[in-house]
C-alpha cells in the first residue's frame, strides 16, 4: 500500500506561481509513472501532467503546456508540479496519483491517489 499526500496549494493572483508537492509513504514511487490531475467544481477530473519512472519523459495537457512543469525526486519519494503564469481557469483541487498500466491521460490507469490540494487563482 502507498499513501500519497499533496501540499503546496493555496490562493494566488493571476500570473502568479505555486509549487505542488506529492510525498509518498509506505511504498517507493521508483519504478512507477506518476501523474497530476485536477478537478474543478462540477467538472470531471482531468489529466494535467505525467512523468515516467525515470523522470526522462514528461507529458502535459495542452491547457498547461509551457506553464506547468512536472518533476520527481526518487530518493525523496516526491513528485512536484511547478505552476507558473496561473490563470483563473486553473482553479481546482489538484491530485497526484501513481500509475499502473494504461495511458497516462486516463484516470483509470492510476491505482493510488492522494486526497488533493486546493489551488485558487483569483484577484
Amino acid at each position: 500500500q502507498v499513501q500519497l499526500v499533496e501540499s503546496g496549494g493555496g490562493l494566488v493572483q493571476p500570473g502568479g506561481s505555486l509549487r505542488l508537492s506529492c510525498a509518498a509513504s509506505g511504498r517507493t514511487l521508483s519504478g512507477y509513472g506518476m501523474g497530476w490531475f485536477r478537478q474543478a467544481p462540477g467538472k470531471e477530473r482531468e489529466f494535467v501532467a505525467g512523468i515516467t519512472s525515470s523522470g526522462i519523459v514528461t507529458i502535459y495537457a495542452d491547457s498547461v503546456k509551457g506553464r506547468f512543469t512536472i518533476s520527481r525526486d526518487n530518493p525523496k519519494n516526491t513528485v512536484y508540479l511547478q505552476m507558473n503564469n496561473l490563470k483563473p481557469e486553473d482553479t481546482a483541487v489538484y491530485y497526484c496519483a501513481r500509475k499502473g498500466s494504461g495511458s497516462y491521460y486516463d484516470k483509470d490507469s492510476y491505482a493510488y491517489w492522494g486526497r488533493g490540494t486546493q489551488v485558487t487563482v483569483s484577484s
